[in-house]
């Protein structure tokens, strides 16, 4: 039966029997009343009054909340090598094809838990920029995955925290402190260890797999895909928890499924998977993506937040090991270096966020 509220309530509330809702002022003073007394069946152990006790609610299993993250990475990273994988189709018809099997899963969710497909009048603009912009974010990762080497798209793309911190402060007010230049530091210099600019460090190129001017495209979409991801972010804080969560998953795949078909359109990159290998990793793409989103969903609403970016930088490091050891590329030691600046600044945030709650 649905739940009523406090008013349909008290207007569909039966009245009371007087024979039964009242209880005689003698068994009152006696004290025989409690809470499993039954008086038309005068018996103190009768099960239909009995009241169950209040069972204290499970805490969940310390560290669950981790190894949550932990799999989300794990998830996220091998959906990052299927996109590797498929070299025949572009990466925007990849996205298209997420956004499909993801939308064939959200949909049934949004029925059952009855949130409507459209939201809240005041938050549709907030759901609209949501939808479009994490969906480019989406296309412009695949595209790096494709055009540069998996380790270097992953670490640069782990930059976004920096962006969201300023995108807060401008356009939430949120505080952007010393601690948090200094984490955008070292992000930037991660980031040029990877990229190399020539003015810099020469026309050396020694190490990359592919040519200079595609690790160029894979990083500049990388740090779109950061850029993007961080208005997204600060855009579901906007919202809150006015928002269901499926709600803002529905947008993200229907404006995203939109925006994969008119720029497929326009680039006629139009193109059915013809080897079977093919097909099997698009499906992989939409069910480690959702694995990924379902872990992840799980160990923030368990675990502090700040644990759960610690620990989702455990996504680099298995980003490495599939380059390793399915791609055969191993990366540079400048990649190493970057990676390592990157990782360190999304660190010290993390700790930083976990010392100020703890206070």
């Amino acid at each position: 039966m649905r739940p009523l509220d406090s008013a349909g309530a008290a207007e569909l509330q039966e009245p009371a029997s007087p024979g039964v809702s009242e209880e005689p002022p003698a068994a009152e003073e006696a004290g025989t009343a409690g809470p499993g007394w039954c008086w038309p069946c005068r018996s103190s152990w009768c099960g239909s009054r009995v009241e169950p006790a209040e069972g204290k609610k499970k805490a969940p299993c310390p560290g669950l909340g981790l190894f949550y993250t932990l799999l989300s990475a794990f998830f996220f990273s091998l959906g990052s090598l299927c996109v590797k994988k498929v070299q025949d189709i572009h990466a925007v018809e990849i996205s298209a094809f997420r956004c499909v099997f993801q939308m064939l899963v959200v949909t049934p969710c949004l029925i059952y838990r009855k949130s409507g497909f459209i939201g809240p009048k005041d938050q549709r603009i907030f759901l609209f920029l949501r939808g479009a912009l994490g969906s480019t974010a989406m296309i412009l990762l695949y595209y790096a995955f494709q055009t540069t080497s998996l380790a270097d798209a992953t670490v640069i793309s782990f930059s976004c925290p920096v962006f969201t911190s300023i995108f807060a402060w401008i356009f939430l007010k949120e505080k952007y402190t010393l601690w948090d230049a200094l984490f955008t530091t070292f992000t930037i210099t991660g980031v040029v260890l990877i990229v190399r600019p020539p003015f810099l460090f020469g026309s050396n190129t020694m190490g990359m797999a592919e040519n200079y001017s595609d690790h160029l495209k894979g990083t500049f979409a990388s740090i779109g895909h950061a850029v993007f991801a961080a208005f997204t972010i600060v855009l579901l804080r906007k919202m809150g928890k006015s928002v269901d969560y499926f709600l803002t998953i529905w947008y993200y795949v229907v404006l995203g499924l939109i925006e994969c078909v008119i720029v497929l359109s326009i680039l006629g990159e139009w193109s059915l998977p013809h080897c079977g290998l093919d097909r099997l990793f698009l499906i992989l793409v939409g069910l480690f993506g959702l694995g990924g989103q379902v872990f992840l969903t799980k160990a923030i609403q368990i675990e502090k937040a700040g644990l759960v970016a610690l620990m989702r930088t455990m996504d680099v490091v298995f980003t490495f090991i599939f380059q390793i050891v399915f791609l055969k590329d191993v990366p540079t030691w400048w990649t190493v270096g970057g990676a390592l600046c990157v990782v360190a600044s999304t660190t010290g945030a993390a700790i930083r966020k976990l010392c100020l709650s703890s206070k």
